[in-house]
């Protein structure tokens, strides 16, 4: 059975260091003159998720006094350090027990992708089964749209920086792909001169 907030909640990955930045967090990046982490929280909410679960990390304090995010269900990755794949698992944890069928995941430093290609996603979803990706002119990206029965598989398999990508490859047959690539740039936020894409 789901719950009142619908079968489908927005899964915020926000945990990293980003080392490559100086150790600056990319949660606490400023666009549009508030903390990124709070500008994407916000883009799966305008989508359509009324539940969003978010992963903090490093300076996750910091993140929390800092950016507004009211109705969102903080999670504290203590190994955020190990990598993105120990945010999927601990954000797909924290999902069990509420009743969501699927989990609408997305990257805290991808400011380009906003809410229109993330309801895309959403409208992909039928079922607990349903495996769904953004794709832009055919190449697989942000945001993917997993079906609770593949999340034990994917918690399996998600290590390191590898997220749901290896469990993704194995059942590339299964994915349905949504072609985002007239409404979103799928950019990274990851070194100095990607700062730049920020507003």
């Amino acid at each position: 059975m789901t719950d009142n907030h619908g079968p489908v909640a927005g899964l915020l990955l926000a945990a990293g260091g980003g080392r490559r930045l100086g150790g600056r967090p990319k949660a606490l990046l400023e666009h549009r003159g508030r903390p990124l982490v709070e500008y994407a929280a916000g883009v799966l909410r305008t989508a359509g998720c009324a539940r969003v679960h978010v992963v903090l990390g490093a300076r996750a304090d910091a993140v929390r006094e800092r950016a507004e995010l009211p109705g969102c269900v903080l999670v504290d990755n203590p190994d955020w350090e190990e990598g993105m794949g120990s945010s999927l698992r601990a954000g797909l944890e924290s999902l069990r027990g509420t009743g969501v069928r699927a989990a609408l995941v997305s990257l805290v430093d991808q400011p380009g992708i906003g809410a229109e290609a993330a309801a895309r996603l959403l409208g992909a979803y039928r079922s607990s089964a349903t495996l769904a990706s953004a794709s832009y002119e055919g190449r697989r990206g942000h945001p993917v749209l997993l079906g609770a029965d593949h999340w034990a598989g994917i918690s399996a398999t998600a290590t390191g920086d590898q997220g749901a990508r290896a469990y993704l490859q194995a059942h590339a047959d299964a994915i349905a792909l949504v072609e985002c690539a007239d409404v979103a740039r799928p950019y990274d936020i990851d070194t100095v001169a990607d700062l730049a894409h920020l507003e």
